[in-house]
């Protein structure tokens, strides 16, 4: 309830106005199957680093497997893209790939765009919470902190996280609860997020103790996308409703949801990765669709321009055809 009301304070008239043209636009393209763009985006994600401290499996930042290069967001630099999103952004994800509190300047960032009214999210793996960084975390403004977490004992945690500590994990929560009750800030909103994946599934009940007992706001649990599933892997869940992906009659997996020529996310948000480039969704971990570069155009431009409105095109007409929207279990429906 709280998030809630904190979420719904930051809230303008003018990005009220936004939200509905961006909208109407979504509706009036699927419909006509032509792209139309009336508004900015409301929800943006921006990449504070490409750097990680872990080796999960399915993650390209810690198997190391990007063909972009690796590093920090410059402070300078967003700053100046804020100021082009700030009167109409409701949301801003403060991640993409990587570590976030490896960017040795990620909470003066964060403090930033709380001051500019925008509701501010992160996910972290929690091994940087020590007490400063928890400190200045609740001081910072963030307004939701996801933590994942997925495993409770040490042995089933680094299944998946791998290099990872369970113990830093439990610390970094505890250091974070202990500085928002401190400091009586009810920011941020600490979620547990638990991947599912089948060697910790048998822990979906311990990690809602856990984070009942440690004074977590929230635990969810997260579908995990897998990238070599057709055949099987040993990844995806025996629980069918924690996985994204279900077994055909000829023995080969495919994902669970319908190919609708259509996405939400292209018409009300993006990501920008820690150099500039703008990429249609979280889906494109490499940033193989660059829609724009912020080092040669603004935002407005970008969002407005030929190579955009191709690629809402491309999804309107034939989304299958589109490599990052194969594996994609998202941005079909509004308010996703």
């Amino acid at each position: 309830m709280q998030d809630g009301l904190n979420f719904f304070s930051k809230i303008t008239p003018k990005k009220t106005l936004n939200a509905a043209n961006v909208l109407g636009s979504y509706y009036v393209s699927k419909w006509t199957k032509k792209p139309v763009q009336w508004g900015m985006p409301m929800s943006v994600s921006i990449e504070p680093t490409t750097a990680c401290n872990l080796r999960c499996p399915e993650c390209p930042s810690g198997l190391r497997q990007f063909t972009r290069e690796t590093g920090n967001l410059k402070e300078d630099f967003f700053k100046t893209t804020i100021d082009q999103l700030a009167d109409h952004l409701l949301y801003l994800t403060f991640y993409f790939q990587g570590e976030p509190y490896i960017n040795p300047k990620f909470l003066e960032m964060v403090n930033y765009a709380s001051c500019k009214g925008i509701y501010t999210a992160t996910s972290t793996n929690a091994h940087f919470l020590n007490e400063e960084n928890a400190k200045k975390t609740v001081e910072s403004g963030l307004d939701r902190l996801i933590i994942s977490i997925d495993g409770t004992t040490q042995q089933t945690y680094e299944s998946y996280r791998i290099g990872g500590e369970l113990e830093k994990v439990i610390e970094g929560t505890k250091n974070i609860i202990k500085w928002k009750k401190k400091l009586k800030s009810k920011t941020p909103h600490v979620i547990f997020q638990f991947l599912v994946v089948r060697p910790n599934e048998h822990q979906i009940e311990d990690v809602k103790k856990l984070g009942k007992e440690l004074g977590v706001d929230e635990v969810k649990f997260k579908t995990a996308q897998i990238y070599d599933h057709e055949n099987g892997n040993d990844l995806i869940p025996t629980i069918e409703k924690y996985s994204r992906y279900r077994k055909n009659g000829n023995g080969k997996y495919a994902i669970k949801n319908q190919m609708l020529n259509h996405c939400w996310k292209l018409w009300h948000s993006c990501v920008i990765t820690w150099d500039g480039l703008v990429v249609p969704c979280c889906f494109d971990k490499d940033a193989t669709h660059r829609l724009g570069d912020l080092k040669e155009r603004n935002f407005k431009e970008i969002w407005f321009n030929g190579n955009y409105a191709r690629f809402r095109s491309a999804v309107l007409k034939s989304r299958k055809e589109i490599d990052i929207c194969k594996n994609c279990s998202e941005g079909t429906k509004v308010w996703t």
